[in-house]
């Protein structure tokens, strides 16, 4: 869902989209050319992006630093060897023992094996090479992100 002026605003579900557009508080943008939704007396479109008719005033979106979000962040893989097929946890990249923080620089996924390898210590003093620079994500990357499968006709309004 896009706003008035074509910022992405959040991902939502077909039945909300299509009734914004029949409340007339949205239009349609782009639609699924092979999928068509039935009712008793209409056809409709698709929608995979619809723009709302009137600007939404959106305070700045913080991702509240959570596990789940972390997770989300590092695409459910390791940051230590990549691998996303072993159960993950979160590691402080400098210990909290050593004046590490909670913060989404200081943060990244691990599986436990990386973890239990890396201990009370830095990556570089247990010989680990970090894949990713852990970074603050914002709502539009966490839109990127968080769908394993992004439609074509989104990527004008995120990728730019």
């Amino acid at each position: 869902m896009l706003n008035q002026s074509y910022e992405p605003l959040s991902v939502t579900n077909v039945k909300k989209a299509i009734i914004l557009i029949i409340l007339r508080k949205a239009e349609l943008v782009a639609d699924r050319e092979n999928k068509k939704l039935h009712s008793v007396n209409a056809e409709f479109k698709w929608p995979t992006v619809i723009r709302l008719k009137s600007y939404i005033h959106v305070p700045y979106k913080n991702i509240i630093l959570t596990r789940k979000n972390i997770l989300k962040r590092d695409g459910h893989k390791c940051a230590y060897c990549g691998r996303g097929d072993l159960p993950l946890t979160i590691d402080h990249i400098i210990p909290k023992s050593r004046g590490g923080e909670d913060s989404w620089e200081n943060m990244v996924a691990s599986c436990l094996q990386c973890n239990n390898k890396k201990g009370n210590r830095t990556p570089e003093e247990a010989n680990l090479k970090l894949l990713v620079t852990p970074f603050e994500p914002n709502h539009i990357s966490f839109i990127r992100n968080c769908f394993g499968r992004i439609d074509h006709s989104w990527e004008p309004f995120l990728f730019h």
